[in-house]
């Protein structure tokens, strides 16, 4: 019944310190073998996503930047949606993003992580992967190759962030929160769940017989495209409200995935956690 497996990263496959386990890699790598198709669908960067598919050591569709970016196993890109340059220019100045300078931006180019200011806090997300930021003056940047914007900073600063994008953009953009102090922009033709389409039309596969995980707020789309979704029971309670039919399954930092796809697909020969 089950051929494609697609899952978000944070809060969902990756433990409580944003890495994989050993039970998690154990589990994925089995179910590989066996023919299934992994499709990892997150708002981090390709750059970062690479490495992390490294650990997994598995063949994996990419959905990256919120589907900003698709890449085949092969690496190649199969899709690419940039926000316009003019509009990310508009994003990085105070007018959006609030003078007070509470809030870190951030833009994701082809293969480089921007940033307007050191924030060594933020290397924590990318143990596994070992990807890092450049320190950038982003209001002299062009806009040009620009996946995603990212804003991070107090719920309530960000809040203010959305009401200002709300207000000069509207539905030219799409905004989600990938977590609560988190922020991301992209153009309005993003999302989880198209890339995710993408990805089966380009396999053959019909979406009943699509396996998704998410967590948060920017999975809405990836669990109502798939046919079998399934939530995380350390979900946003916005998510919970907003798809109460979703059945929640285990934490991500108890292997909740990995668990879960266990008894799915009935793998008895169970690994030492």
């Amino acid at each position: 019944m089950y051929k494609v497996i697609a899952t978000d990263l944070d809060g969902t496959l990756l433990n409580g310190d944003h890495q994989v386990d050993p039970f998690t890699v154990a589990t994925v790598r089995r179910l590989a073998s066996e023919g299934l198709q992994f499709v990892i669908a997150t708002g981090r960067h390709y750059c970062d996503v690479a490495g992390i598919l490294d650990l997994l050591g598995i063949d994996s569709y990419l959905i990256t930047s919120n589907g900003a970016r698709i890449h085949a196993p092969d690496n190649t890109v199969i899709h690419a949606d940039d926000l316009p340059p003019a509009i990310v220019q508009r994003l990085v100045q105070p007018e959006i993003v609030g003078a007070h300078g509470r809030v870190i931006v951030s833009l994701f180019a082809d293969e480089a992580w921007l940033i307007d200011r050191d924030a060594p806090h933020l290397l924590e997300f990318h143990q596994d992967s070992g990807f890092t930021y450049e320190v950038t003056d982003l209001p002299k940047h062009d806009g040009v190759d620009i996946a995603k914007a990212l804003y991070i900073g107090d719920p309530a600063d960000l809040a203010q962030v959305a009401a200002n994008l709300e207000r000069e953009f509207g539905e030219r953009l799409y905004v989600t929160y990938s977590l609560p102090d988190c922020l991301e922009v992209m153009t309005a033709n993003v999302s989880k769940g198209r890339a995710l389409q993408v990805v089966l039309e380009r396999l053959g596969v019909d979406a009943l017989h699509c396996v998704a995980f998410g967590d948060n707020m920017n999975d809405i789309d990836l669990l109502e495209t798939a046919g079998h979704p399934f939530m995380m029971n350390n979900a946003n309670p916005d998510l919970i409200t907003r798809l109460p039919h979703v059945p929640r399954i285990g934490n991500n930092f108890e292997a909740g995935v990995a668990r879960h796809l266990r008894k799915l697909f009935a793998l008895n020969d169970e690994p030492t956690s």
